[in-house]
């Protein structure tokens, strides 16, 4: 029984303490950008319909959508989006990884041992769910979406980068156990 090639766990948390940095950035911008009188008034989810105020007369919806898209917390988040999509489905060109593999990985020891490359990629895929639902939501208008999507992402990122706790990683395993994912590496080959 072999088990599956590994990478250096190190990378993963490498890459979360930056997506940690590009998240944190994101949530705080998105939460300057909130309309707080509008958003006090409705509670945490503010819907801002696409009839609003900030409509200017004789405009088309897409002119509203154009400005939420086009503010900088929005632009943040759809570029972390881009890289988590990028971690799924090529983890070795990820900028992050080819960052780790080339400046830093050659200056640590070898790692103790390798982790099962699977679940950090299905952990890439819960951030990207997190974050492409808190951008979808705020071009819909819900005012609080996209911070609370970037603080959430956030704090997993955190958590992985300072702790070594993926929770995505975790949920993958979870799932693995329940069935609803792939067998374990060692289980297929038993039978």
């Amino acid at each position: 029984m072999t088990a599956p090639s590994g990478i250096d766990p190190r990378g993963p948390r490498f890459a979360a303490w930056i997506t940690s940095a590009l998240l944190l950035v994101a949530t705080v911008l998105g939460l300057v950008a909130v309309p707080s009188a509008r958003a006090a008034s409705f509670g945490w989810f503010a819907y801002q319909p696409l009839s609003d105020a900030t409509f200017s007369p004789g405009g088309s919806p897409w002119t509203l959508v154009a400005t939420r898209a086009s503010q900088p917390a929005f632009l943040l988040a759809l570029l972390i989006a881009l890289l988590f999509v990028w971690g799924v489905v090529s983890p070795r060109t990820q900028p992050w990884s080819v960052l780790f593999r080339t400046l830093v990985r050659p200056r640590l020891a070898p790692p103790s041992e390798l982790e099962d490359p699977r679940p950090p990629r299905f952990a890439q895929g819960v951030g990207l769910l997190v974050v492409a639902l808190g951008l979808l939501l705020h071009l819909l208008g819900v005012a609080w979406a996209l911070p609370i999507a970037t603080a959430l992402a956030f704090v997993a990122a955190f958590l992985n980068a300072a702790f070594g706790l993926c929770l995505g990683c975790q949920l993958y395993l979870l799932l693995q156990r329940a069935g609803i994912l792939g067998r374990a590496a060692g289980s297929s080959a038993a039978g």
